[in-house]
């Protein structure tokens, strides 16, 4: 009696070159990212007259913007100073851990195949955003203590 072996149709090779696949868009927003940090870090956005311009609404208004500080408490994060990163802008480093975790959940649902849902797919998420947002706008634009000191 002999026996037969099955013959081997390369089905694994595919599957993994289907998930490399899936997952390009993601390396390349990471890649992405990380040449924006990159050049955030060269740029160094804490130095006034630096090659990274300040908020045009600050600057036009005089009125702080909810982002206003975004890209110096990204630049604090990328140096490992939290507590400056917390006072530059503590709703967007929250955004920011939020940003991440969406990447992840992307990154995770591709590789799978199938869609794994986060924050962003959360009922209440646009309005949670919107009041968040707008009181963050609010809160910062106080000219009295101890709002005045999230004036940056």
């Amino acid at each position: 009696m002999t026996v037969t072996h099955p013959v081997y149709t390369g089905a694994p090779a595919a599957d993994w070159r289907g998930r490399l696949r899936r997952i390009g868009p993601v390396v390349a927003l990471a890649a992405g990212g990380a040449a924006c940090c990159g050049f955030v870090l060269w740029a160094d956005p804490t130095t006034p007259g630096g090659l990274l311009p300040p908020c045009p609404t600050k600057t036009l208004t005089g009125i702080i913007c909810p982002g206003c500080g975004g890209t110096r408490m990204m630049y604090s994060l990328l140096r490992g100073d939290l507590p400056a990163a917390l006072h530059y802008n503590a709703v967007s480093l929250v955004f920011v851990l939020l940003f991440c975790w969406s990447i992840a959940a992307w990154a995770v649902g591709r590789w799978r195949g199938r869609p794994v849902n986060s924050w962003l797919h959360w009922r209440w998420t646009p309005l949670i955003c919107a009041v968040v947002l707008g009181g963050w706008f609010i809160v910062r634009n106080l000219p009295f203590p101890p709002f005045d000191t999230l004036y940056v």
